[in-house]
């Protein structure tokens, strides 16, 4: 895992435009079933690298451009100013402190994940172009390994933070037994699109191993197509955005 000190990209969003596509990640992940009143979805600050921006304590189809509070990799909340803060900061702060290259974190009880988080047999893997991002399969994080047996199964503290920052390794999603799953991404956008896509890719798994043995993608084929897809990342925010905007 790359312990190097997290720098800002080059390129990276204004604050201001940050802050709205951070609001509007929220919709679309609640637009798009993959969180519903319970999971979340932070940025890394653009200008403050060791710091990310995470809603408070809410909903993620309810948040607005007030309810975002700033961090510090630690979970302490910068100007929280009393309000109350997601248990599970501690998700965000750590996989930041330990992959630079992350910009963005997901973390939700997506459905059609989570029964891969508890059937260690059957790992998910990418099975169609969309999902590449997957690359060889997604690891899984057993809490029972470093927590016992008789956990609330949640990341309440950076110690577990930083054991599931340690699973998740170079990987791009991690699985979380019997809870959901944790998705990264270079930019905020392409991060929930491979949230979305990681519960399209669960459900269309499942699907075909009803029917026989599934041919998976193979590495090469994983990368190249993760290279292709999310050079459009755009033209999916658009749509999402604009149909999320339009029910709320």
């Amino acid at each position: 895992m790359n312990n190097n000190t997290p720098q800002a990209a080059a390129g990276t969003p204004d604050i201001d435009d940050l802050l709205q596509d951070l609001v509007h990640a929220n919709h679309i992940l609640f637009d798009e079933g993959v969180v519903d009143a319970f999971g979340h979805v932070s940025a890394r600050h653009p200008e403050r690298p060791e710091r990310f921006l995470l809603a408070r304590n809410m909903a993620p189809g309810l948040v607005d451009a007030e309810d975002i509070i700033e961090f510090d990799l630690d979970g302490t909340p910068v100007d929280a100013d009393g309000r109350k803060v997601y248990l599970e900061r501690f998700i965000h702060g750590e996989i930041y402190r330990a992959r630079p290259d992350v910009m963005a974190v997901v973390h939700s009880h997506s459905p059609s994940v989570v029964p891969f988080s508890a059937v260690k047999s059957t790992p998910l893997r990418p099975m169609c172009h969309m999902s590449g991002f997957i690359g060889e399969g997604a690891p899984i994080f057993e809490i029972r390994d470093v927590a016992g047996d008789a956990t609330d199964l949640l990341i309440r503290n950076a110690p577990l933070g930083e054991s599931l920052a340690h699973s998740l390794g170079d990987n791009n999603v991690v699985l979380m037994r019997g809870h959901g799953a944790t998705v990264t991404g270079p930019t905020l956008k392409q991060a929930v699109y491979r949230a979305v896509y990681v519960e399209v890719n669960a459900r269309l798994q499942a699907d075909a191993l009803r029917l026989g043995p599934v041919e998976y993608l193979t590495p090469g084929e994983a990368k190249t197509a993760m290279e292709m897809i999310e050079g459009q990342v755009e033209r999916p925010w658009q749509l999402w955005k604009q149909r999320a905007q339009a029910r709320r």
